[in-house]
C-alpha cells in the first residue's frame, strides 16, 4: 500500500476530513474534528531503532490502537514501531514499505477508525454508525 492509496482508504471513512495542522507535509484524518490516522512521507524520522528514510519515498501512518494488540503487531511486523509522537500505549506508526500486507493495514486503519468512534458521545457515534 502506497501513501495515495492509504490517503483514498482513510477519506472513504463517513464524515472523515484531511487536515495540515502540521505543515503540508504532514496529513491529519479526523473524524467529527478526532484524530484517527496521519500520514506523511519520509517525515517521522526515527522509531525505536529506525533510522530516517532519505529519498526513498517511504510513508509512514500513525493510526490508534489497542494497547495489547500494539504490542502483538510490533512483535510480529518490524515495519511497526510505537507512535512516533504520539502515546506509545494507544499509537502504531506503521512504515508502509511492502513488508506489511494491504488488508492488514486496511484491518488497521478501520481499527482505528472504530476506536475513536467508540469514544465519542452517543449521539455522534449513532449517527456515524448509520454510515457504517
Amino acid at each position: 500500500m502506497d501513501q495515495q492509496q492509504a490517503r483514498e482508504y482513510l477519506l472513504n471513512k463517513p464524515f472523515t476530513v484531511e487536515t495540515f495542522p502540521f505543515g503540508d507535509g504532514v496529513s491529519v484524518f479526523k473524524v467529527k474534528h478526532k484524530m484517527f490516522a496521519t500520514l506523511a512521507l519520509g517525515k517521522m524520522g526515527k522509531g525505536d531503532n529506525e533510522s530516517v528514510d532519505k529519498g526513498n519515498d517511504i510513508c509512514w501512518m500513525n493510526l490508534k490502537c489497542d494497547p495489547q494488540e500494539a504490542i502483538m503487531l510490533r512483535d510480529i511486523f518490524s515495519s511497526i514501531i510505537p507512535g512516533y509522537h504520539m502515546s506509545k500505549v494507544h499509537w502504531n506508526t506503521v512504515k508502509l514499505d511492502g513488508s506489511v500486507p494491504q488488508g492488514e493495514i486496511q484491518r488497521m486503519m478501520d481499527n482505528s477508525y472504530l476506536l475513536v468512534v467508540s469514544k465519542m458521545p452517543k449521539k455522534d457515534k449513532e449517527s456515524l454508525m448509520l454510515h457504517l
